[in-house]
């Protein structure tokens, strides 16, 4: 009995003693953050806008730091809808696997692989600019993604002169985001996309459209997310639909889980802005998450 008090003393003791080193470094940062703010000779940028370099399906202005290279792996199930027999879309899936290495701490590069549509894609993305406070003071940050893809699944029909061009899409996007509180964050995202080749004559081959999309932070590892992308009706694909998602970032460790609910299938620009059929008042709903894990590759800093 007397050892088992002891041990409890003890861990006691430490649990006290690391409380009250945290609590006591805590007070220090956020003393020396009050000072830093009130000098005008230094500049404070902000940082942790999003949790990572993806809202949901579409960009943040999160970047990857320079030599971070982020594994990340998405799902998108069946249709909710669906129901038992194919276990509410769980039977179903299509996934992307991608790679995103920081060359600079504001410039990334990325490429991956989805299985819908057989679909490769790569782009850069250039932080412009980067919200700040004190000697500069910026309200906001801004980030370039221009992206391509390529089409890989076998022609409709075979028999006639396909061109390899004909598999090709591209886009650009600004994203404007700016963090307003240690809790909330909003961004926008004009896009510009255009494909070499779409189904009717009629159809345009260039797309314009504006998204919207926040995060409200809960816990201190779990936030909500939303994204909505409006593509303008002149240029609107024969039967789709705008692409809404919302979801969860869920932290554990190294690891950043992202549970969400959408009506598009795709994973890139071109698929889930230009190509989504689901509608949300018609029930079709996937459920899918991403899953990212970052190893740092070059020299630590």
């Amino acid at each position: 009995m007397k050892f088992i008090k002891v041990i409890s003393f003890l861990y006691l003791l430490i649990a006290s003693t690391q409380t009250f080193a945290q609590d006591s470094t805590a007070s220090l940062l956020s003393i020396l953050e009050k000072e830093m703010e009130q000098s005008k000779d230094v500049t404070i940028y902000t940082t942790a806008t999003f949790k990572t370099t993806r809202l949901i399906n579409g960009h943040s202005v999160e970047n990857v730091g320079k030599g971070v290279l982020d594994v990340k792996v998405s799902h998108r199930f069946g249709n909710v809808s669906e129901g038992l027999y194919e276990l509410f879309g769980l039977d179903k899936a299509s996934m992307r696997a991608g790679f995103d290495y920081g060359i600079t701490k504001n410039i990334m590069i990325g490429v991956g692989r989805s299985t819908f549509q057989k679909t490769y894609d790569g782009f850069i993305k250039v932080k412009i600019l980067q919200q700040s406070r004190g000697k500069k003071n910026m309200p906001i940050t801004l980030s370039y993604v221009p992206t391509l893809a390529i089409k890989t699944i076998h022609y409709e029909d075979p028999k006639v002169d396909n061109h390899f061009s004909s598999r090709l899409s591209y886009s650009h996007q600004l994203i404007i985001g700016r963090k307003f509180s240690d809790k909330t964050s909003l961004q926008l995202m004009p896009v510009f996309i255009h494909q070499n080749l779409v189904t009717l004559a009629r159809e345009s081959n260039d797309i314009f459209a504006i998204g919207i999309g926040g995060r409200q932070k809960l816990s201190k590892r779990i936030s909500f997310n939303a994204e909505y992308y409006y593509v303008l009706p002149a240029t609107k694909l024969n039967g789709t639909s705008n692409s809404l998602s919302i979801g969860f970032d869920i932290e554990t460790g190294g690891h950043v889980f992202q549970l969400h609910f959408t009506n598009s299938q795709g994973m890139n620009e071109r698929t889930f802005i230009a190509d989504t059929k689901g509608k949300w008042d018609k029930g079709d709903i996937y459920f899918g998450f991403n899953i990212s894990r970052v190893f740092t590759v070059g020299k630590k800093h």
